[in-house]
Parts: structure tokens; C-alpha cells; sequence
């Protein structure tokens, strides 16, 4: 299956006519994932939405809200597209981590997660046809090893945590410094594969040749 696509009943025919898969997302990560269960959107137009945490929101509930407001923002121009959006977070309990986009930034959180446990939550929405959304929310927890001075030197170094929520990439050289998992991998990376095709399993789509992830 090269180009998921979502059945929708037109009002002459009440046969499933497919819709288009877009991602509402311009993340190189997620396009990535997506290639691995065998998915290629139809189309990529990032919802460029207001991502401002609210007040006491948890980051569950942000990252809940964020991937329905994504799907719905580019369904409301692509109405007859299958419209697939994300949202992930690093969260050391309540507080959601920044997307490090400078050193300091980066670093602070690095410190922050070195020697413990921290959690990465990622909500999948899929807007289809018709004006229904599905969604899910799924947690991994991840464990860091302490990290010293000179270790979190040369990750900075590396460059590779640049524009990573929590100033890191764990598909990158910081593995190294996960100790251990529990949950989808492919979640800290920025989409849970599992949960995906699950929701795009329920969407089948012009250019399928067979279940997705087949």
C-alpha cells in the first residue's frame, strides 16, 4: 500500500469512493515512520496552528488537543481528504520540555532528564470525510542515565539536538544514554506505529494493496 485513502459514500453513488491520505504534518520523522508500515501520503500541508500550552494543561491533554486541532484545521480545506495529524511531547512530570532550538535550551534539558525517568506522549488524530475524528494518545516512559558535564558537552556537540522536543533524539547518538523503555519506541521518535495503523486500518484508501504495515 503505497497511498492510504479513506472510503466515503458520494450522493449519486452509495459506493465507497476513496478519499485521499494528506499529513497535516512537515516532520521528515513522521514520513519516515510512516514509510516503515508500508504508507505514503497523498499529500503534506503542515497545519501551522497556535501550539501554546494552557494554562495547568497536562501533557496528555495537550497533546490530545493539539493533533485534533491540527487534523481539523487542514480538514476544514481539504474536507474530502483522509487528513492525518500528531502531536509529541517530552514531559518531566507536568511540565512539557521545549523543542531546543539553542544550546541552552538544549542543555537545560538534558539536565533536567539526566538520572531519571521522564515521559514522551504523542496524540494521533485522523480526520475523515464527513467530519469525524479519531483519536489516540499513547505514553512511553524513558530512562536516562546521569549524565555528566562532559557527556551532555559532546551530544551538544553532535547538532543532532536541534529542533528535538526535550533536546534529544532517540534514534540518534543519545541512545546510548536511554537505559531502558517501557512503551513504543516509534512514539519517542514521533508517531506510534501501532496506534497508526490501527486508526488507518479503519480508513482503507485509493492504492492499497493490502492491510497497512502488510
Amino acid at each position: 500500500m503505497t497511498s492510504p485513502r479513506v472510503a466515503s459514500p458520494t450522493a449519486s453513488n452509495s459506493a465507497a469512493v476513496p478519499a485521499a491520505l494528506t499529513l497535516a504534518s512537515a516532520s521528515p520523522r513522521r514520513r519516515d515512520l510512516l514509510a516503515q508500515i508500508c504508507v505514503t501520503p497523498d499529500d503534506i500541508d503542515p497545519a501551522n496552528i497556535d501550539e501554546m500550552p494552557r494554562a495547568n494543561e497536562t501533557p496528555r491533554a495537550y497533546v490530545f488537543r493539539m493533533a485534533v486541532e491540527k487534523a481539523r484545521a487542514v480538514a476544514a480545506r481539504r474536507p474530502a481528504d483522509l487528513v492525518l495529524a500528531a502531536d509529541t511531547v517530552v514531559a518531566a512530570g507536568r511540565r512539557i520540555l521545549p523543542k531546543a532550538e539553542e544550546a541552552a535550551a538544549a542543555r537545560a534539558c538534558l539536565e533536567l532528564i539526566s538520572g531519571r525517568s521522564h515521559r514522551v506522549y504523542t496524540g494521533v488524530a485522523l480526520a475523515v470525510p464527513g467530519g469525524a475524528v479519531r483519536t489516540r494518545v499513547v505514553e512511553t516512559r524513558v530512562k536516562v542515565a546521569r549524565l555528566d558535564p562532559a557527556a551532555i558537552d559532546a551530544y551538544l556537540d553532535c547538532d543532532e539536538w536541534r529542533g528535538k522536543a526535550g533536546g534529544y533524539a532517540i534514534q540518534g547518538r543519545f541512545a546510548a544514554h536511554v537505559v531502558s523503555i517501557i512503551g513504543s519506541y516509534s512514539n519517542v521518535v514521533g508517531l506510534p506505529l501501532h496506534e497508526t495503523a490501527n486508526l488507518l486500518r479503519g480508513a482503507p484508501h485509493e492504492g492499497d494493496a493490502g492491510d497497512v504495515g502488510a
